[in-house]
């Protein structure tokens, strides 16, 4: 449920990633709270901190009075590990999941209560969800959730509306997360299964993959309908294999956030696909996006663990196989096609 009340006193929040949606989050949040958003690039941060907005990501949004840039991390540490608890303060990982183990690392020698992340997807070289790296580095009895759900990073940053969901084992943090989120145009939605939320914010960038290519190929739109809906199939398989709620999937984290990101044109890896569909190289495709796609290595990771535990998932076997395999487009196509749906479950 999300926060019955959207104003609370101004808190001290800690961003810890510049790039797209780590800056939108801390425009958003700036607009009630006292907010430092970090980032390692000390060019970079100083560029921002002259022009007030993150030309190289978010050209055109400027940053509110109450939010400053550093490249200092002790620093940005300090601005919420020298608040009292009692004060809420609350610190947020905002990178993607290939940078979340050496932020970690980085954040370990620090006496830290909790943290939230908001990447999405599934660590490339040990298969692990967001929520099992945090435990490996920093240990259960730091407390930790995921800030997901669908919203694309510019819209945020421009004050539109969207509904975010916090999943977390510990209450305490979720109450943190809403009161301090939740407000103004973001609704803030709280819920325990954090491997659903999780498994939801991940495989929905395969499947927008595979969106994209259909799209790109002229299937039409009961083509794209047709895959959003066997890849929410596939989302839940997998999701309660791994210990999720089922009707976690059909929320916010799951259903919603796998239809804006296969059908909304600032979709990355939707544009991976429309690439793919057009013959262009991954290489090339990822060089002119300048951003993370974190669909590409998720595929892998998914593909592989599903595998592993047995579970169909021909959509995101189709997409690692184009990615990886050197399958082709068409060959997707009509691997996917010639499946008998007999031999496929509901």
């Amino acid at each position: 449920m999300p926060s019955s009340a959207s104003s609370v006193s101004p808190r001290k929040i800690t961003v810890l990633g510049a790039g797209a949606w780590g800056t939108a989050v801390a425009i958003a949040l700036a607009a009630r709270h006292d907010v430092l958003m970090w980032g390692r690039n000390g060019g970079a941060m100083a560029a921002m901190a002259g022009a007030r907005e993150n030309s190289a990501y978010l050209p055109g949004c400027a940053f509110p009075a109450a939010l400053h840039v550093t490249s200092d991390f002790d620093g940005a540490l300090a601005h919420v590990l020298g608040t009292p608890e009692t004060e809420a303060p609350l610190l947020i990982a905002a990178c993607p999941v290939a940078g979340l183990r050496p932020l970690l690392m980085q954040l370990r020698p620090h006496a830290i209560s909790h943290i939230v992340w908001l990447c999405k997807g599934f660590e490339g070289d040990t298969g692990l969800l967001p929520h099992q790296v945090v435990a490996a580095v920093l240990g259960s009895q730091v407390a930790g959730g995921a800030l997901s759900g669908p919203s694309f990073a510019q819209e945020v940053a421009r004050g539109l509306p969207c509904a975010l969901t916090v999943a977390s084992r510990s209450e305490m943090l979720r109450e943190r997360v809403v009161s301090s989120v939740h407000g103004g145009n973001i609704r803030v939605y709280s819920c325990d299964d954090l491997v659903g939320v999780e498994v939801g914010g991940a495989v929905k960038n395969v499947l927008a993959i595979a969106t994209g290519v259909a799209d790109g190929l002229g299937l039409g739109l009961n083509a794209r309908a047709a895959l959003i809906t066997r890849g929410l199939a596939e989302i839940t398989r997998l999701g309660i294999a791994l210990g999720g709620t089922p009707a976690t999937f059909m929320g916010l984290t799951g259903m919603g956030d796998l239809i804006l990101t296969c059908t909304g044109d600032l979709s990355r890896n939707r544009r991976v696909g429309l690439g793919l569909a057009q013959g262009k190289a991954l290489d090339t495709i990822v060089a002119e996006l300048g951003h993370v796609a974190e669909g590409v290595p998720c595929a892998k990771a998914v593909r592989a663990l599903a595998h592993t535990l047995g579970v169909d998932m021909p959509i995101t076997n189709a997409v690692a196989g184009v990615l990886f395999d050197g399958g082709t487009p068409k060959a997707m196509l009509a691997q996917l096609l010639a499946r008998d749906p007999r031999d496929e479950l509901s």
